[in-house]
């Protein structure tokens, strides 16, 4: 426990030397939100994890999530994500697991989860996901159908916080950066669009390899996993 600890604490700072760095880069001061990707890893690493302070835990599956969390010590303030990709015959296991589901990636789903919500009596927070790559084997909204995303925001089970992407499987920073740019701009444009009270504030772009230039281009939520805890179990 003490070597993993030490370990996912100095992998820990080091992620937090490189925000700080982008964040001067870039001129912005937004606070930035470290989602604890823990998919894969044993409940001791998402123990580990809320022991240091991390207030974000992400998991992938609904089922991986379910038998964790049961046995997981979770402190007060710590938000239990829902980050990958979920099939709508879950959604209602995923409204009464989770906090939060960051990855909404059609009207359908939203829908679905908006009865599921309605159901418990319950609000939950979600991020709808745009595939601004525009890659056939990503999930998320097509960026150029605004009505659908305006419809989701809404619907009176969910508080729609932000907006959600992967960046593109590339090395060309300049193609990441743009799919990037386009997020954030898709937010102010909707933005303009909604009332007060349904205005978004979060922009989740980044993981583990491209997290400094989301930082750069505006994002306040990155996704981080390997860099903290090592590879992935399977």
């Amino acid at each position: 426990m003490t070597n993993l600890k030490n370990r996912v604490y100095s992998n820990l700072v080091e992620i937090q030397e490189k925000i700080s760095s982008a964040k001067a880069q870039s001129g912005n001061d937004q606070d930035i939100a470290l989602v604890a990707v823990t998919k894969t890893h044993p409940i001791i690493v998402v123990n580990t994890a809320i022991s240091l302070g991390l207030k974000h835990i992400g998991e992938n599956r609904i089922q991986e999530a379910e038998e964790k969390f049961s046995d997981v010590v979770f402190e007060q303030g710590v938000v239990k994500r829902m980050i990958g990709h979920l099939q709508t015959n879950k959604a209602r296991k995923a409204v009464k697991i989770f906090d939060t589901i960051d990855s909404v990636d059609s009207l359908k789903l939203a829908k679905k989860i908006n009865i599921h919500a309605n159901t418990a009596k319950k609000i939950i927070e979600v991020l709808l996901e745009i595939n601004t790559s525009s890659e056939k084997q990503k999930f998320g909204f097509n960026p150029n159908y605004s009505e659908e995303l305006l419809e989701c925001i809404e619907l009176e089970g969910l508080l729609v916080k932000g907006l959600m992407t992967i960046g593109p499987l590339t090395k060309d920073e300049n193609m990441i950066r743009k799919a990037f740019t386009k997020i954030r701009n898709l937010k102010d444009e909707i933005n303009k669009q909604v009332s007060p009270s349904r205005k978004m504030s979060v922009l989740s772009m980044g993981m583990t390899g491209d997290y400094e230039i989301a930082i750069e281009e505006g994002s306040n939520m990155i996704r981080i996993g390997s860099a903290l805890f090592g590879k992935r179990l399977y």
